[in-house]
């Protein structure tokens, strides 16, 4: 009996949370879409999300973020954000973080999601993993939105790990880009977002969610062939964290 009750309580928390991503977008339905017409009111747009989007709903999961921040971003200036991905609450727990606006680099599928998806696709650079042209024209989309003055944001295990896995290997794609648009790479530890919200159904629950912005990694003498080396140090700063808890 015990189990059933506890099971339906994960079922609400799952419920609420479609609420609480649904409702907003729906509200600012109109703003949104006028926002993202042009990619020169993208920052407009990202403030929005940040603001009345993306708080909402880590407040109204009863997430509360706790970020520790070894340094900070400057405004203006663009970079190249990762971190380990392990649950849909990255996305808001990232927006909430940057103040700088960025631009994800997310995979394909993400489009299908209902409402989510649509704006999805208008201002994120999308990817299919299987198609190397797709691969190669991010690099050509992220260097405009660099241009604009942006930052790019890339989850560098590229999808979330099986659960037993504490931080899955990092592919090449946001370290090359960050070499060859010569800008410093911003690792973040997100410690709690697996234990408050994972991919498995019935599980998490409200609670702390901290996240640690790490020391960043500058790469203005760097060169292609020091990318598996930027990766692996990286990688090694971020799983540090997460095994140290």
């Amino acid at each position: 009996m015990l189990g059933i009750i506890k099971n339906a309580g994960h079922l609400v928390y799952r419920v609420w949370f479609y609420i609480l991503v649904t409702v907003p977008i729906l509200i600012f339905f109109p703003f949104l879409l006028l926002l993202t017409i042009s990619e020169k009111t993208y920052p407009q747009f990202f403030w929005l999300a940040r603001n009345l989007w993306a708080r909402p709903i880590l407040y109204g999961m009863g997430c509360f973020p706790k970020i520790v921040r070894e340094q900070r971003m400057k405004k203006g200036k663009s970079y190249m954000l990762v971190a380990n991905h392990t649950s849909m609450l990255d996305i808001m727990l990232m927006l909430v973080i940057s103040s700088n606006p960025f631009v994800f680099v997310g995979k394909k599928e993400l489009e299908n999601l209902p409402i989510f998806g649509f704006f999805y696709k208008r201002v994120c650079i999308m990817v299919d993993r299987e198609n190397v042209r797709s691969r190669t024209g991010v690099y050509r989309r992220a260097q405009r939105r660099l241009d604009q003055g942006l930052s790019i944001c890339i989850f560098p295990e590229g999808g979330v790990p099986e659960e037993d896995i504490v931080l899955d290997k990092f592919k090449d794609g946001a370290f090359k880009m960050a070499i060859a648009h010569k800008i410093p790479v911003v690792p973040m530890t997100f410690l709690d977002n697996k234990k408050r919200f994972s991919f498995t159904f019935f599980s998490g629950g409200p609670g702390q969610i901290r996240a640690k912005v790490h020391e960043f990694f500058e790469t203005g003498i760097l060169s292609a062939s020091d990318t598996s080396t930027l990766r692996e140090e990286v990688r090694d700063v971020i799983l540090k964290e997460l095994t140290k808890q």
